[in-house]
């Protein structure tokens, strides 16, 4: 990204910014304490895509959203390595399961089968991180996870074929 600065007598400050694909954001802040913010969908255009104005606070929530102060996203090197160990499934609790009408800890999934039960879906109802008493249910969505030959265990016998 290249960026430049400029000053904007009796106005305040221009910082413009050009960005790998050839975009440009461009930010006016005034002596006042007023942004305007500009985007430029084409860097060399003379007119900007979109514009909109914003206040000191609202700027400072903008910055802090762009410098992840609530979200930051997983760095995809080690996604792709926790893709590969672990998964996370949905599957269905067949009636014909032996799983059926026992709780989570009668079940023992866990040991059976190495995969975790982190939620269930019944009807319209949603349990997160179900307690080990949590009864099963034919039609039961269990959300588990666990590596890909825990989750083929765990999916056949949800299916009634262990």
């Amino acid at each position: 990204m290249k960026i430049s600065v400029s000053q904007l007598p009796g106005i305040g400050q221009k910082i413009s910014m050009k960005t790998s694909e050839d975009n440009m954001l461009v930010i006016i802040v005034h002596h006042t304490g007023k942004r305007e913010l500009y985007f430029f969908d084409d860097a060399d255009s003379d007119e900007a895509d979109f514009a909109m104005d914003l206040t000191p606070d609202e700027t400072r929530e903008l910055a802090a959203q762009l410098l992840g102060a609530t979200y930051q996203p997983a760095d995809i090197e080690k996604i792709r390595m926790f893709k590969k160990q672990i998964i996370v499934d949905y599957i269905e609790l067949k009636a014909k399961s032996f799983l059926v009408d026992k709780t989570i800890e009668e079940s023992d999934i866990r040991n059976k089968t190495g995969a975790t039960i982190i939620g269930i879906v019944q009807g319209e109802d949603v349990i997160a991180i179900p307690e080990p008493d949590t009864v099963l249910k034919p039609g039961n969505i269990l959300m588990s996870v666990g590596k890909d030959e825990q989750i083929a265990a765990l999916t056949k016998i949800c299916n009634g074929e262990d």
